[in-house]
């Protein structure tokens, strides 16, 4: 018996309730929910083949999850069938639609977190597991550690008998030229990145100049005020093999607490540098930030221009996107009917 663990989550559940009663949060406030496929530097022109699909995917994704928070599923739940169904559109890079390594292989990667709880699962390293969030989901539930990677990973899910396929499945034709077209340019290239046209300078392995960004994630909050996060992605075009971005690390690339929860997308390093996500909750926490405040502090003043986007939800049911890159695929929908579907600020686009 684990007398120990068992009174500090007593504790941690008092202290959580005294909370919710100093902040006010009121079991009708209402839900939220906000899902992202990447931010970074999509021009204006961005060619409408490669526009309305992720645009449809992310209406449908948001009637799924909408319809999932009237019937009560709880945001933990929902926000993983969120994702989910992102990993299933290989017009994002996550699941399907994952970028390649520099030896033409997919490392997946994908965490989820419980903000009532605390609790957590990730995972890295992914070759043949067709939904890597529900992997994470399973190693939060199922087991006493918080990160499974590659090797040890791979072995959960067998033994899970979670849904697996060829990792030919997840090697798409895009992607292939994707990883050639890198390669040519001797770059690490995130989603989003525009053709290379006339390229005759070799940069550096991590050149920013043509660099964009790609991720999914979900957040959502209940009408009880419990709130839940999930990121998914298959990481960097001709990352080296073994690299681990910010996705699977909590406080980085995924958040959730009792104030908020928060899912990031941009450039790993940087948000692992910046502890993104966490530091969110931070400034609500110790700074009696609101949201919005919060995660505007976050990506406008923390962390470098053209770098981060993130997608945010309190326990008061208040939805934040913000992003310091050109545009971010996103949506949101709350409890008393606004709803946004949007890529670049409302401004650029009147």
């Amino acid at each position: 018996m684990r007398r120990e663990g068992d009174m500090f989550f007593k504790v941690e559940s008092e202290v959580r309730l005294a909370l919710n009663k100093e902040q006010g949060i009121r079991k009708d406030m209402g839900w939220a929910i906000a899902l992202h496929g990447g931010a970074g530097d999509i021009p204006l022109s961005l060619p409408a083949e490669m526009r309305k699909p992720r645009e449809e995917a992310l209406r449908h994704c948001l009637q799924i999850a909408v319809e999932a928070l009237k019937a009560k599923v709880g945001p933990l739940d929902v926000v993983e069938l969120v994702v989910r169904e992102l990993e299933n559109i290989p017009h994002f890079n996550a699941g399907k639609g994952s970028v390649l390594t520099s030896k033409g292989t997919v490392e997946m990667e994908a965490s989820i977190m419980d903000g009532a709880t605390m609790n957590c699962g990730a995972v890295s390293g992914l070759t043949t597991v067709l939904n890597p969030i529900s992997l994470a989901r399973l190693v939060m539930d199922k087991t006493p550690h918080i990160y499974l990677a590659f090797d040890g990973a791979q072995d959960f899910a067998r033994q899970q008998g979670v849904p697996t396929l060829d990792s030919t499945h997840f090697i798409t034709a895009h992607n292939i030229q994707r990883l050639n077209q890198a390669k040519q340019a001797h770059t690490v290239q995130i989603d989003y990145t525009q053709p290379i046209q006339n390229y005759t300078k070799k940069e550096t392995l991590f050149a920013n100049s043509d660099s964009q960004i790609g991720t999914v994630g979900c957040v959502a909050v209940d009408g009880l005020g419990n709130l839940a996060s999930a990121t998914s992605t298959g990481g960097l075009v001709n990352k080296m093999v073994g690299r681990i971005g910010d996705t699977p690390l909590i406080g980085a690339g995924t958040y959730a607490d009792a104030r908020c929860a928060v899912s990031a997308t941009g450039k790993g390093e940087a948000i692992i540098r910046g502890t993104v996500a966490r530091d969110v909750a931070a400034l609500m926490e110790f700074k009696g930030l609101s949201l919005q405040e919060a995660a505007t502090c976050v990506v406008h003043e923390r962390t470098p221009k053209g770098t981060v986007g993130l997608i945010a939800v309190s326990a008061k049911g208040e939805v934040a996107m913000p992003f310091n890159t050109t545009g971010m695929f996103r949506a949101c929908a709350t409890e008393d009917g606004y709803s946004e579907i949007a890529i670049w600020p409302a401004a650029q686009v009147e």
